[in-house]
């Protein structure tokens, strides 16, 4: 039996997601965020368990709390003075840290490590950079110098150890355990508590339900991190999860593995969770990634949909050959592209596409014209851009590392919306200039006006392409901040600032915000009122009985006959 809270000796664990800083040296901040932190919510499961299994020892309690900085304020006072009254014992976690977020990992680290504080950072850029670089990065060496520990690797078969070095004070600098990917089934499922959960918009679950990925990518973390093989959890401990948090109202999941469809368990844990919804009568509803051969799994997709998948997100990368090649995404096979599209859209799931500008052989003007081909010819909803990313961690970032090539020293410019190197064909100021350009063109009002129709055309509601516009692009062009990385009303505390920057006084500070805030929320009310009146007028027209639409983009492709002429000259 485990002691309760009031005799036991307390160990206090706090887990800690950081953001990153924006332009002006902010941390990006919201009073809703959209995108949960699996990693936290992995963490905070294991910590659960450790807790019941009594790891510590007999007498002592383990209490968790977690914090996602894109929807909380961390409060790093109260979580010190937690920490020192209860005589030191405890731990910070900061988790999850990807390069773009280590900047501001490091500046909370500071104030936690000059209190005395135990720290611990983890995530994708420590465990990439061990993996993929030879010897100890500088801000690597830099974070142990300081007192901090680095843990490389995925947790479930070792946090429990970091937990009892952490309670003796015997935290060794660097745990490195890359070698030693665990299986995952019966492993501790990720939770996050309902108060924390409801910090985002929806309430929203998450789990991976496999990691690892089989494909070569050269700009990918993954398969360095989480390595080549499919490692999957079992269909029971799924259930179990969805059951108890669906007592919390918990209804929608972002499935957080890399690329379901290489998960060698999808067909069970779909089948699964359809069999659940039916017993329940409860609409769960998913948000996967897959790559664009999934729908040449039989059954793929109509189980995705039995099972509640409602939004999947496909990695298009490119309409470019040549790009794909050089990239080693030998999988995306250009002449597939529609008709994967038209798989989802027949069966009313909403497409969120990833595409990235600033392959090797991409000039502005050849990128324009193949964002114009995508709006002509493949029938996809969400379109989200990114600067092509010399990831730590990837096989990019190794090569110019080795050979010396120009790198940005700042990682919290790593966030795929900043121009990080050097391009054979576009200057810096050429190149993140087309990344703007390329989401005006997309979500032009002729475009969205496109997109409304075809969603009519396949039984959906066109104002979800309104939201879509409203959220994506709305994100992107008033709050300037990828959608990833959104939420619902931006939040600035004046004293979160980049340490490098000086904290300003409230005088200059609170006028300013008082005018971004207007002139922010003023366009977007502005952008709204216009795509609203779009909607209203397209849904009018789109339910008169005599009302037929098809484009060229919804016309399914013989993949075995020769490309169209527009085809190839997009893949040219």
């Amino acid at each position: 039996m485990r002691p309760n809270s009031a005799t036991a000796t307390r160990f206090q664990v706090e887990l800690i997601k950081p953001s990153h800083y924006d332009d002006d040296g902010y941390v990006i901040q919201w009073v809703k965020a959209w995108i949960p932190s699996n990693s936290l919510a992995s963490l905070y499961g294991l910590t659960r368990a450790a807790d019941r299994s009594g790891v510590l020892g007999e007498g002592v309690r383990i209490e968790v709390n977690a914090y996602d900085e894109t929807n909380t304020v961390v409060p790093v006072k109260r979580i010190i003075r937690r920490i020192q009254d209860n005589r030191g014992r405890g731990l910070v976690c900061l988790v999850g840290v990807q390069s773009n977020q280590f900047p501001r990992a490091m500046d909370l680290a500071r104030r936690f490590r000059a209190a005395g504080l135990q720290v611990v950072i983890g995530g994708f850029h420590v465990s990439g950079s061990l993996a993929m670089l030879p010897g100890v990065p500088p801000e690597l060496q830099e974070a142990m110098d300081l007192g901090v520990t680095l843990f490389a690797g995925e947790a479930e078969e070792h946090f429990a150890d970091l937990l009892r070095a952490a309670y003796a004070r015997r935290l060794e600098p660097l745990y490195n355990h890359m070698a030693e990917l665990p299986d995952l089934q019966g492993k501790t499922m990720p939770y996050l508590p309902p108060e924390v959960a409801r910090r985002y918009a929806p309430m929203p679950g998450t789990f991976d339900a496999g990691r690892g990925c089989p494909f070569l990518c050269s700009f990918c973390t993954i398969i360095n991190v989480q390595g080549r093989k499919s490692r999957f959890r079992d269909p029971d401990d799924i259930e179990q999860l969805l059951r108890a948090n669906l007592a919390h109202g918990i209804r929608h999941y972002f499935i957080t593995d890399d690329n379901f469809a290489r998960n060698r368990n999808w067909e069970p844990i779909f089948e699964r969770i359809a069999a659940l919804r039916r017993e329940l009568g409860v609409k769960l509803n998913f948000t996967i990634q897959v790559d664009t051969m999934c729908h040449t799994l039989p059954g793929f997709v109509t189980k995705a949909r039995a099972a509640g998948v409602s939004r999947v997100f496909i990695g298009l990368e490119s309409v470019n050959a040549d790009n794909l090649k050089s990239a080693h995404k030998k999988q995306n096979k250009i002449a597939n592209y529609r008709n994967m599209l038209l798989a989802w859209q027949q069966q009313r799931v909403t497409t969120y596409c990833g595409y990235i500008l600033g392959f090797p052989d991409d000039t502005p003007e050849r990128i324009l014209n193949d964002i114009e081909t995508i709006k002509r010819e493949l029938p996809l909803d969400i379109l989200e851009f990114f600067c092509l990313t010399p990831l730590p961690g990837s096989a990019d970032h190794q090569a110019l590392h080795a050979r010396g090539a120009p790198l940005d020293p700042d990682l919290n410019r790593y966030d795929l919306e900043h121009v990080c190197t050097t391009h054979p064909r576009m200057s810096a100021q050429e190149w993140q200039g087309v990344y703007r350009r390329a989401w005006d063109s997309y979500y032009s009002m002729a475009h969205l006006e496109t997109l409304m129709r075809r969603a009519a055309a396949f039984n959906r509601n066109p104002k979800r392409i309104m939201e879509i516009a409203l959220e994506f692009y709305g994100c992107f062009r008033f709050e300037r901040v990828h959608p990833l990385q959104g939420g619902f009303l931006r939040r600035k505390v004046r004293t979160e600032r980049r340490s490098e920057l000086p904290i300003e006084p409230v005088w200059v500070f609170y006028p300013r915000r008082a005018r971004e805030v207007a002139t922010t929320y003023g366009g977007l009310i502005a952008y709204a009122w216009q795509v609203w009146q779009l909607y209203r007028r397209v849904k009018e027209e789109t339910q008169r009985p005599e009302y037929r639409y098809f484009d060229q983009a919804m016309e399914p492709v013989d993949e075995g006959a020769d490309a169209s002429p527009e085809t190839t000259s997009a893949a040219a």
